[in-house]
């Protein structure tokens, strides 16, 4: 439900510029300390890395290659010489670096024996999902039938039946709540049923998938039997299975389940992460993001991504510059922050999905909110044409957090006077950038984020991005805007409110 904002006037006197907790939410006062640090963010500096990150030895910094790894090694360095901490463990100490692997993951010997007799993969069966069973795992079978029954049938260490519904996902997450061994579904009425459903999913079921090597998220598969297949496995009549005339808890047989994934590792890529401790609040932590892999190389022309995303990339490494030297001087922030670059993202936000759903270096509940970056050195979008640099698109800050949104628009009214641009933050923009970058894997997670977007423009994803095209005066105005905001989030008195929850 939307409500009018109500803005007072108040007098801060400390230097944190946090909003008052009475009558919230408040005006933002200006904060010296801020700005004293907000102006060591220059275009020159900016300048002087993008030139480095979007330089052709840097091959296009394509995820998992010598490219990518040579832009790592930059960024580590620059950290460290900030002096920001290595948050990584790793054997032999701590680490900038958080490694992930692209796997590739294909079925190796799939089968259902009864006794002697072997159900046939993509005959009598067929399996989809992830799967832990690599060895043959013997069970005995349990015959549930709907979903309505399952309160009433024990299905624990079991393998559970059911018909096949719209509902398969859920009743399969139910099953294995009750502790099922695996699910099993009867896929159509008849053979000829099931043999359809098995040609139209034969390219999946066939075809290596790839994604990010890890923990599994499904520890066993779904199996899908034909009508003939279920009722042999229960030990009951095909016509009976098929008309409902099987009483749910009845048993089925003893059988043994192979269904082998193998995985290959495609190549290992890494994540770059510096780490700027807090005072006061510090077990609370304030990340800022950036991709720094691109394209790579085609036909041997350097891809050099200045603006996507070695803007953005360059813009965590002077922020985080800012904030350390605000720490070496005594003016550190009270929560903790996380300078993040992220790789694999031009490859489905790999890098980012690793952090959070598999290896989130510090908990995220304890994460306050997310700040992305990605391409903020050029004019895209309505501005292209216009050559009106003085703007930002603003995605996401709406969506879970009222008072981030808030916030946002007035650290730019008192500091940077950008004009916010929500176009693409609609429900309806059919670009649906909210989902296409970093920030999304913090936001599913119920995690405040803003993401901070120039638009696309005829250099996307082209040879010609390059640092020549880079507009450095509108890049250093979006890196004192972001500055600030992460500024006010680290130093205020009050975490965040999640008051939404549109994912």
């Amino acid at each position: 439900m939307n409500r009018p904002l109500i803005f007072f006037l108040v007098l801060l006197c400390t230097n944190t510029g946090v909003f008052a907790q009475a009558g919230s939410p408040k005006t933002l006062g200006k904060d010296a300390t801020a700005e004293k640090y907000a102006t060591t963010i220059l275009q020159k500096d900016l300048s002087k890395h993008l030139h480095i990150i979007a330089a052709d030895s840097m091959e296009g910094r394509m995820t998992g290659t010598n490219g990518q790894k040579k832009a790592a090694r930059y960024i580590a360095n620059h950290f460290k010489s900030l002096g920001l901490q290595a948050p990584v463990k790793q054997n032999e100490g701590m680490s900038y670096f958080q490694e992930f692997q692209q796997v590739k993951r294909g079925w190796g010997e799939v089968y259902i024996k009864l006794g002697e007799e072997k159900l046939n993969f993509m005959k009598d069966f067929f399996v989809l999902q992830n799967s832990l069973m690599r060895e043959e795992t013997p069970m005995s079978l349990v015959w549930v039938g709907k979903e309505s029954d399952l309160a009433q049938v024990d299905v624990s260490g079991k393998g559970a039946v059911f018909y096949e519904t719209e509902n398969d996902g859920a009743i399969s997450n139910l099953a294995r709540q009750k502790g099922a061994k695996t699910v099993l579904f009867i896929k159509g009425k008849d053979q000829k049923e099931f043999l359809e459903a098995v040609s139209y999913n034969a390219y999946y079921l066939k075809k290596p998938t790839k994604g990010i090597g890890g923990k599994l998220k499904n520890e066993t598969a779904v199996f899908f039997l034909a009508p003939a297949a279920a009722a042999r496995l229960l030990g009951v009549s095909e016509a009976d299975l098929m008309s409902q005339k099987v009483p749910s808890g009845t048993p089925g047989k003893d059988i043994r389940i192979k269904a082998e994934m193998i995985e290959k590792v495609d190549w290992t890529a890494e994540n770059v992460l510096g780490f700027l401790e807090g005072s006061d609040k510090k077990d609370e932590i304030v990340v800022v993001t950036a991709h720094y892999d691109h394209v790579g190389t085609n036909d041997g022309v350097v891809y050099n991504g200045a603006d996507d995303d070695g803007s953005g990339t360059v813009t965590v490494l002077e922020i985080a510059e800012a904030f350390a030297k605000a720490k070496a001087e005594g003016k550190g922030p009270r929560r903790s922050i996380l300078f993040m670059t992220v790789s694999g993202e031009e490859l489905g936000l790999y890098g980012s999905e690793y952090y959070t759903d598999q290896d989130p270096i510090f908990p995220l509940k304890q994460t306050v909110c997310d700040l992305n970056i990605d391409m903020v050195g050029r004019m895209g979008g309505d501005y292209e044409k216009s050559k009106d640099p003085n703007y930002i698109y603003l995605i996401g800050s709406d969506k879970l957090s009222s008072e981030l949104h808030d916030l946002s628009e007035q650290v730019n009214k008192n500091y940077t006077k950008l004009k916010l641009d929500y176009k693409y933050n609609s429900e309806s923009d059919p670009n649906r950038f909210y989902y296409r970058s970093d920030h999304y894997n913090f936001a599913k997670n119920n995690i405040p984020i803003i993401f901070y977007f120039n638009g696309t423009h005829d250099d996307y994803h082209q040879p010609g991005d390059d640092v020549s095209k880079i507009h450095f005066p509108k890049m250093e105005k979006i890196g004192r805007l972001i500055f600030h905001t992460a500024w006010e989030i680290a130093n205020r008195e009050n975490r965040l409110k999640v008051d939404k929850s549109d994912k």
